[in-house]
């Protein structure tokens, strides 16, 4: 048995152990033959009650995080998809299929309904076992009060109570650098859409929560219980302040506030830092420990990004196409891998110093192992910014970026054939792909898919973005050992114009900056050894200093007044000591990476940097966006054509994808998408239906 067949088995064991304690906490048996037996064990004098959900609920998901960096270590290195992993891979092809799409779910496959079902069918036992546990032993809190009365305010806690389990997945999705995450084939823009569901489904049961505790109050004439925040008792007024501030995070989160006024969406949710404070306030250090391993890895996530973005990324050059598109290339160290449909976040303070934006990265760091390339498309109103500084002969830009994050592997490579259908701008992620799928293409033991790309732009000047498919330094040759196939589609211009490629083609070099560096490896995907010991010692200097703190100074304060601590107290101390020790020691092994990084890094700014220059000539007579004769041409997939050989537009129409898909020739078809909703709506379903079981769309998502 493999080291990685043994993590894995680790791995599986430790996950269902986890999830069985959350089955087993709202029954009679955890409560009545569990808890007192674990109390008299583990409520020793240096963690207090907390002693045991610091074992059952936050140990094993942060040995999992720890361990998980070790074995994405071992499994780091480039993968040949053989027959037999094609085979292995299809037997799951059932469970990738899409089976539900709808808005606002979007794309569901049969796996993730599953688990959906699953999950909402843990939140029905848990509820039920709680109203089961709690009416057999009523508590009447108000003399006079009524069954009934007492029954209401039941359920409202224990909906609380149901909420907190939301609580305890909710910040895994939005972890960027996760070491948890790629376990199970995932990455934060793929399962960005869990963190919506959850945290709608986290805010129906917190507002219902709190609406049945005012109900409560308001019957039973305690309305003065809003007010209340009393030494060792739940404060009320800390869970009031919480929903107010999730309640503002909700209602901007919707789609249509989010698309129409996405900057009131984008400030109000950060928010979420004092959301998690007052709500630790609220529901105190005990039920802290239960969800803590989701919080404690998003804030290692989040504290290390911030540590990247203090740094300024050196910016080599732009290249401004017609109809508003840019393409930024960065200087990188060439210690910095990704994979394709890698995304990066770019902040520019000379237009806002708070804005993050993500891009997908269009370069492959195999073919431009000194470079890094986004591509951004004058849209909004930040992209519109960015544009016109650009256009102004400028000779310096400050950015600041996060990342790349990304999948850990290629799986995209293991079919027969691939066919990527893109809307717009959506065909940036696929340029990443071609270029991986040009680079494997020279070695002559990779397997290499057969590619078609279907993209459809407005207008014809957009199909410059075709030019974009080879790097800077490419030549036509390199896509002669591959079948490569360009359906391009013209929909708003019914014939060839040649106003757009006509446009001058801008290409700004800009000076370099002392201040600036190349983009290099941080901790994360590039150093997963190092993210391990940042969790691990953090966590173990978290609960070294919660003993100490607990010891020697919350008993003896207990001890001495003969009264347990104060509620808010404890949980303020949870919070500062979880806080202190991941700035510890984030920061320790960050500046240590950083310094070991440093002589690559200065061997790059001591190259010669290159002059401000402002070439402009005509799009390039080979590129395919001035190429539209080609349309009238038939088009063979053969390997020696050039990337204008094998292109071919359509004006005036729409792909018909049905047809296409349908027809497209192989047993085993790997379909990506990226575009509009409507589009990706449509592949999904035709992928999904039974007259393509030769279809595998991918579960990567290139919509934040």
């Amino acid at each position: 048995m493999s080291m990685e067949t043994a993590l894995r088995m680790i791995f599986v064991v430790v996950f269902l152990g986890w999830l069985m304690v959350w089955v087993l906490l709202p029954t009679k048996t955890y409560k009545q033959a569990w808890t007192p037996k674990l109390k008299i064990k583990l409520n020793s004098t240096y963690f207090g009650e907390q002693g045991t959900n610091l074992l059952l609920f936050t140990f094993p998901m942060m040995f999992i995080a720890a361990l998980s960096c070790v074995y994405l270590h071992i499994q780091k290195k480039p993968k040949n998809f053989n027959s037999k992993s094609v085979v292995k891979s299809n037997l799951l092809a059932f469970w990738r299929r899409p089976l539900l799409v709808m808005a606002p779910l979007g794309i569901v496959t049969a796996m993730e309904l599953a688990f959906a079902a699953m999950f909402v069918a843990l939140l029905i036992w848990s509820l039920s076992n709680y109203l089961y546990v709690s009416f057999g032993h009523l508590h009447m809190h108000k003399a006079g009060e009524k069954v009934w009365q007492a029954k209401f305010r039941s359920v409202s806690l224990r909906l609380g109570y149901v909420g907190n389990i939301c609580w305890a997945f909710l910040f895994f999705p939005v972890s960027r650098g996760s070491s948890i995450l790629p376990l199970i084939g995932l990455t934060s823009e793929s399962s960005i859409k869990y963190h919506i569901w959850l945290g709608h489904l986290s805010m129906i049961l917190f507002a219902a929560h709190a609406i049945g505790f005012i109900i409560y109050w308001a019957m039973t004439n305690q309305m003065a219980e809003m007010l209340q925040w009393r030494k060792n008792e739940v404060p009320n007024v800390a869970g009031e302040i919480a929903i107010v501030f999730a309640m503002a995070m909700w209602v901007t989160s919707f789609p249509r506030v989010r698309r129409k006024m996405f900057e009131v969406f984008f400030y109000t949710h950060h928010l979420y830092t004092l959301y998690i404070f007052f709500y630790v306030l609220h529901v105190g250090s005990a039920y802290f420990c239960m969800i803590l391993p989701g919080i404690f890895l998003f804030l290692v996530d989040r504290f290390l990004r911030f540590l990247q973005s203090r740094q300024r990324a050196r910016l080599v050059s732009a290249r401004l196409l017609p109809s508003g598109i840019v393409e930024l290339n960065f200087s990188k160290s060439q210690g910095l891998t990704y994979n394709p449909t890698s995304t990066l976040f770019i902040n520019v303070p000379s237009i806002s110093k708070l804005q993050w934006h993500p891009f997908t990265v269009t370069s492959n760091c195999n073919m431009e192992p000194d470079r890094l390339s986004i591509v951004i498309k004058r849209e909004g109103r930040w992209s519109q910014k960015l544009y016109q500084e650009l256009s102004s002969s400028v000779d310096h830009l400050n950015v600041s970026l996060e990342g790349p994050y990304g999948p850990t592997s290629s799986p995209f490579l293991r079919h027969e054939s691939l066919v990527m259908v893109s809307g717009g701008s959506g065909i940036s992620p696929f340029i990443s792909i071609i270029r991986e799928i040009i680079f494997r293409s020279q070695s002559a033991n990779l397997h290499i898919p057969r590619v078609l790309l279907i993209c459809a732009f407005k207008n014809s000047g957009d199909l410059t973005m075709l030019d974009l498919l080879l790097p800077i330094s490419g030549t036509h040759t390199q896509i002669s050992k591959m079948q490569f196939q360009i359906e391009a589609y013209v929909t708003r211009e019914n014939e060839q114009t040649f106003t757009d490629s006509q446009k001058l083609l801008q290409t700004i070099w800009f000076k370099s900056d002392p201040s600036d560096s190349p983009v290099s490896a941080t901790v994360g995907p590039n150093n997963w050894l190092w993210l391990g010991a940042i969790i691990s010692s953090s966590f173990v200097m978290f609960l070294l200093f919660l003993g100490i703190v607990t010891r020697y100074y919350i008993f003896p304060i207990e001890h001495k007044t003969n009264e347990t601590s104060h509620f808010t107290s404890r949980a303020l101390w949870d919070m500062f000591l979880v806080c202190i020790c991941i700035f510890i020691a984030s920061s320790a092994i960050f500046l240590w990476c950083k310094k070991q990084n440093a002589m690559e890094v200065k061997s790059i700014l001591n190259l010669e940097a290159k002059p401000i220059l402002n070439l402009e000539a005509p799009t390039p007579t080979t590129s395919p966006g001035s190429h539209f004769h080609v349309a009238d041409r038939e088009l063979e997939s053969l390997p020696h054509q050039s990337l204008v050989q094998a292109t071919k537009v359509h004006f005036g129409s729409r792909p018909d994808l049905k047809k296409i898909l349908s027809e497209c020739k192989g047993s085993d078809i790997g379909v990506l998408v990226c575009g509009p909703r409507k589009m990706r709506h449509e592949v999904a379903k035709i992928c999904s239906s039974g007259l393509a079981d030769k279809l595998h769309l991918e579960s990567i998502s290139f919509n934040w």
